[in-house]
């Protein structure tokens, strides 16, 4: 049996594409990208999953910035779970997700951070962390918990900035790191190498 994943995501979709490229090589082991969404109608991400013959739909969230309404939670949660997906992975997905969303799930959703959590949870993180000095940045695969940017950490992936560079190329360096390890995680789990939440 496949191992089901769904994605969604909020923008250009470069990291959904990182995971549908590793798809089409083999490189998700048991896993199965079954369907793209997004809350955003225009979204690139929605292109990519079309250029990648997936299933990919606008579901409307009910209301602008980051929270549903409950008619759009509604909306999402129906539409995924009729899909009865093994995982959600929250790629660039910029709505903050309900305990509700979390339960219909069992738990079994993931969100790519672009920090090394728990340092700079939130927005921009990277620009949180230029803006601190820091020499080392990163990006974190986390289970997502009610609370924000503090479930789990899965796995993490780092690399040196130079605080005094052009920000662009810490931005070149996170995505490159993005890149390389969600697929991995994405694997890993769907050939049993982590557990999912729960509280």
């Amino acid at each position: 049996m496949p191992f089901k994943i769904v994605i969604l995501g909020s923008g250009r979709g470069s990291n959904a594409e990182a995971l549908l490229k590793a798809e089409q090589r083999g490189e998700l082991g048991k896993g199965e990208i079954v369907a793209v969404f997004s809350d955003q109608p225009e979204a690139g991400i929605l292109a990519i999953g079309r250029d990648y013959n997936k299933h990919a739909a606008y579901i409307d969230p009910g209301r602008k910035g980051a929270r549903f309404s409950p008619e759009g939670e509604d909306a999402f949660v129906a539409t995924i779970a009729a899909l009865e997906p093994d995982l959600i992975v929250l790629a660039g997905f910029m709505r903050i997700i309900s305990p509700r969303f979390i339960h219909a799930f069992n738990g079994r959703v993931i969100n790519l951070h672009p920090s090394l959590l728990p340092s700079f949870p939130g927005l921009d993180a990277l620009g949180q962390a230029i803006a601190a000095g820091v020499r080392v940045a990163g990006c974190t695969v986390h289970w997502v918990t009610p609370e924000l940017d503090a479930g789990p950490i899965i796995d993490q992936a780092a690399f040196r900035i130079d605080p005094n560079a052009d920000p662009a190329i810490a931005r070149k360096a996170l995505t490159q790191a993005e890149h390389a390890l969600l697929p991995e995680v994405v694997a890993a789990i769907a050939n049993g190498g982590a557990s999912p939440a729960r509280d």
